[in-house]
């Protein structure tokens, strides 16, 4: 009973905080953030409660009474429901379970949820191949070069998106206009992918999307198990590949990766030297665009 008196006197002073919170993360999402119409009257800034709770699968109602400092402590899934629904990075997802009192464990699984500013840096490099890779190599975000340039990732599941599966099990990406690396790229590609896929299984134990991407790659490939049991994560990038177009034939591309370490994602940057072949190689692209098109042979 002592115990039990002292999580609820615990909860009741984070409460407040968690209140707070709540509703300055809320003000400061935008309709267009979340993919909802702004509508006329807005006398507030950012989302209504009910759109917040609409988003995080819970009752009006309760989200109301967390926002008033008057609900009953929120479970682990309703916090995470929340994270999800108010867009927060890692950092402000675990102030959020400190303040209800529910440290936060492991994450549950590697982030696919891109943020706008990433999203806006896309569209700001139309001359580049631009693309979003989450900690398991699935292409999560991309523009219309890298689209051109790879594949029309629309039209593919993420499972067909993951560049780690299709540089083991040797697949390809599906599309007449689909390239493939030079083999010396993919070499060193794989194994970076199989170095990095190492350090992600450590950081979400347990996750399902984790442990059955490494299965299939250990059943599949014996050149993935191999660099799988030298136990090495330290990755060795290239900073130049070359893709092998059937449109436009061999382009040999400069390789640039920021890291967002909030959502522990990779923006992969393909540019060309200027007057290069390769420069024309992808004018050339960003005309031709994701249409299908017949090639011989």
């Amino acid at each position: 009973m002592a115990e039990h008196g002292t999580g609820r006197a615990h909860w009741a002073c984070g409460q407040t905080g968690t209140a707070a919170f709540l509703r300055s993360r809320r003000e400061r999402i935008s309709t267009a953030d979340v993919g909802l119409p702004a509508g006329r009257r807005r006398r507030t800034p950012g989302l209504r409660r009910e759109e917040v709770a609409q988003l995080a699968y819970i009752s009006t109602e309760y989200y109301t009474r967390l926002e008033q400092a008057r609900a009953p402590r929120p479970s682990r899934e309703v916090l995470a429901a929340l994270t999800r629904a108010l867009r927060l990075s890692d950092a402000e997802r675990d102030h959020l379970h400190h303040l209800a009192g529910a440290p936060p464990g492991p994450p549950p699984g590697p982030c696919r949820e891109v943020h706008r500013d990433t999203l806006d840096l896309l569209d700001r490099l139309p001359q580049a191949a631009v693309f979003v890779l989450s900690a398991t190599y699935e292409v999560i975000a991309w523009n219309d070069l890298a689209a051109a340039l790879m594949a029309d990732f629309s039209a593919l599941s993420p499972r067909d998106r993951n560049l780690v599966r299709h540089a083991f099990l040797g697949l390809r990406l599906e599309g007449a206009r689909a390239p493939i690396l030079a083999e010396d790229d993919r070499v060193v590609f794989a194994h970076e992918a199989a170095r990095r896929l190492r350090a992600a299984a450590a950081r979400y134990p347990g996750a399902a999307e984790v442990d059955e991407l490494v299965s299939e790659l250990l059943a599949g490939s014996a050149e993935f198990a191999r660099v799988w049991a030298s136990h090495d994560v330290s990755p060795r990038s290239s900073l130049r590949k070359t893709l092998h177009h059937p449109l436009v034939g061999p382009i040999t591309l400069n390789c640039h990766i920021l890291d967002i370490s909030d959502r522990d994602q990779r923006v992969v940057i393909y540019t060309a030297d200027p007057d290069s072949p390769a420069a024309e190689a992808l004018r050339l692209l960003s005309v031709i665009g994701t249409q299908r098109m017949n090639v011989p042979g």
